[in-house]
């Protein structure tokens, strides 16, 4: 079915919100996150021993991590502070998949501190954490399937990844780890972001069970999990259809039957990693208007920027856009929605159609739940703004405050004297 682009609030309960939590501010929806979390474990309901591991980089808040580990989530952590973020909501051992790149040292003795999963990402990693640290009795491997596998706009071509073995690689790496006295093995694979094809995370799959019968009858070890990865897409475009969880588990169920069982091993374990469908439809930045200008095009100036949600500046990405209080009203006049960024990028809609807009309208975008917040950051000087949970009884929480000047400064040598607003 087509995408609905509602808000969960209207312009008077946003109002109410605004008088204690000024905007800039993003705002995620508890009950609709905890309900697309079970819709997801619903579909996969038949595979054994799977996890959902949510990927923190996404939305990295402990209430979100509380909230999924309560829904029985573990956490896909890729660096040290997103390994004490889940530490810190009592997230460890094996409900913590440790997927990292170009990883220092200290942090592959973190994970392996919490008892976490060790998926390597590198060929070169298996000396590197031996020498660093030690070698743990689960191992994964991340595979990157090169030419063999299409990638999308946000990841690119495999074959031009960063990430991963190659296949050789992988039979190498496995028969090293074999014979270092390894008993338990896993299997990794990320290969896109935001896709909205069912087929393709089907697709993947097959190729990670084809690998595992291969590789577990040449160098007869057997495989304990194959974690097929998230990038599961949702529609920022109101056009666009959401991913079926039901459609992609089907065809991984015939896939797992027909490769996975008949081949004799039975009882591999599928685990996931997803982020972005998981938080990101159920989360909003939420914004007043500032200034409209006119010159060659018609401008609307928000209080927040690119610096609250990047997304449509780097990638140029769809968010939809609605003005509280004016849902109904004709779609009749061309904007540009920017920030006031030094970067004529900082905009979250170019030649939009919207509805006759006016300083000290609420605009909404869309679709913010994941890689919005967690990608903040602070040119010119712009503040972070804060995080609130909207909870199924209509009450709000704040779950992060809003920076402010005395963060900013607070890594600084500033000279005595100066005198910083506590508030801005």
């Amino acid at each position: 079915m087509l995408a609905t682009k509602k808000v969960p609030f209207n312009k008077a309960q946003m109002e109410q919100i605004i008088e204690k939590y000024p905007t800039p501010f993003h705002i995620y929806d508890e009950v609709a996150i905890r309900e697309n979390a079970r819709r997801l474990l619903a579909a996969f309901s038949w595979a054994p021993g799977f996890k959902e591991y949510f990927a923190v980089k996404a939305t990295p808040n402990p209430a979100i991590l509380r909230m999924l580990k309560e829904e029985g989530f573990g956490a896909d952590c890729s660096s040290m502070t997103e390994l004490l973020l889940a530490e810190h909501c009592g997230i460890a051992g094996e409900k913590i998949m440790f997927s990292s790149n170009n990883t220092p040292a200290e942090e592959y003795e973190k994970a392996l501190a919490l008892g976490a999963i060790i998926n390597l990402d590198d060929f070169t990693h298996i000396d590197f954490l031996e020498k660093q640290a030690t070698i743990p009795e689960l191992i994964c491997f991340r595979y990157n399937p090169g030419p063999l596998k299409k990638g999308n706009d946000i990841i690119g071509k495999p074959e031009e990844a960063k990430y991963g073995f190659t296949r050789e690689q992988l039979f190498e790496g496995y028969r090293i780890m074999r014979d270092k006295g390894v008993k338990r093995f896993g299997l990794h694979a990320m290969v896109a972001s935001n896709e909205l094809h069912a087929n393709y995370f089907v697709e993947t799959t097959k190729l990670l069970f084809e690998l595992v019968v291969e590789i577990s009858k040449a160098l007869e070890i057997s495989f304990e999990f194959v974690n097929i990865g998230g990038g599961i897409g949702i529609p920022y475009k109101p056009e666009q259809k959401a991913v079926d969880f039901s459609q992609i588990s089907k065809g991984i169920k015939k896939a797992y039957e027909q490769m996975i069982v008949k081949n004799g091993c039975d009882g591999l374990k599928l685990y996931m990693e997803c982020g972005r469908v998981i938080t990101g439809p159920y989360g909003y930045l939420v914004s007043r208007v500032l200034h409209k200008k006119t010159i060659y095009k018609n401008y609307v100036g928000l209080d927040a920027c690119m610096a609250n949600l990047m997304r449509p500046g780097i990638y140029g990405a769809y968010h939809h856009l609605t003005v509280l209080g004016k849902e109904t009203a004709p779609l009749d006049h061309l904007y540009d929605v920017t920030g006031s960024l030094c970067e004529n990028n900082d905009k979250f809609a170019i030649d939009r159609l919207l509805p006759l807009i006016e300083p000290g309208d609420l605009v909404v975008i869309h679709d913010a739940g994941a890689h919005g917040h967690a990608m903040g950051f602070n040119y010119n000087g712009k503040l972070r703004s804060a995080e609130l949970l909207l909870k199924g009884d209509g009450s709000v929480e704040l779950i992060r405050r809003a920076e402010t000047v005395a963060d900013y400064f607070a890594t600084l040598d500033i000279p005595d004297g100066i005198c910083l607003p506590s508030k801005l």
